[in-house]
């Protein structure tokens, strides 16, 4: 029998929980939930699930408190998901570590694709070691595809998904601007539905990890009024 991915399902509204569980279970996941902060960092511990769906306003520990401890021990695809009217929480959800967010009230069918998505993009435990042609180099930067490893000036620097495949992408289109829209795209999907605001904070914490002086960027750098490009050397 096919393994059946784990989706740990957090959000403190128990109608929440009870329909994302029975659509994902639908879908041919397995979920485990819970309703709030601490319960979540057990359930995570104690089930290991390939991907997180987290609310950003939780009980006894917000959301981006505990997107951040589970950024200490894994680099498993988290969601963020927010009321409409406190997006700024999933931004900052974003700069510590997750990759997506969505505003309630979000439609079932585009979370099931996002989630099947990064589910895609995510890196297997048993992916074999990366071969020449799986690792991209730049000056002292380079990026192991099969082994989802950066190295930065002989320093392995961990990325979530979305950074990773982010710097990816524009490592190998190396002296090309790429787009905002084809970034945005390429990265999260053609059925995103959020704005930039997600791809410019991805780009700040990369640039946070892999650049000198990240004020003053000379690897990724900004195309005003187009998008960015990563400089060939």
């Amino acid at each position: 029998m096919a393994d059946r991915p784990t989706i740990l399902v957090v959000d403190d509204e128990e109608s929440y929980r009870e329909a994302l569980s029975v659509a994902f279970e639908r879908e041919g996941f397995q979920v485990e939930t819970a309703a709030d902060g601490p319960e979540a960092i057990d359930r995570f511990d104690a089930t290991h699930p390939e991907l997180v769906i987290l609310d950003v306003m939780l009980p006894r520990m917000s959301g981006v408190d505990v997107c951040r401890e589970i950024r200490t021990r894994s680099q498993v695809p988290i969601i963020m998901v927010t009321a409409r009217n406190a997006e700024i929480d999933a931004v900052v959800g974003l700069e510590v570590g997750a990759d997506d967010y969505v505003t309630k009230p979000f439609r079932l069918r585009e979370l099931v694709a996002r989630v099947r998505a990064a589910l895609r993009r995510a890196p297997r435990a048993d992916a074999p070691a990366g071969t020449a042609e799986e690792q991209i180099e730049i000056g002292d930067v380079r990026v192991d595809v099969a082994r989802h490893e950066v190295v930065v000036r002989g320093t392995l620097v961990p990325l979530p998904l979305k950074e990773f495949e982010l710097l990816e992408l524009l490592m190998l289109n190396a002296g090309r601007v790429l787009t905002r829209d084809v970034l945005i795209d390429r990265i999260w999907g053609p059925n995103y539905y959020g704005d930039t605001k997600t791809l410019d904070v991805h780009v700040k914490r990369l640039r946070s990890k892999i650049e000198d002086d990240p004020a003053h960027p000379t690897r990724i750098v900004t195309v005003r009024g187009v998008g960015y490009r990563y400089e060939r050397s």
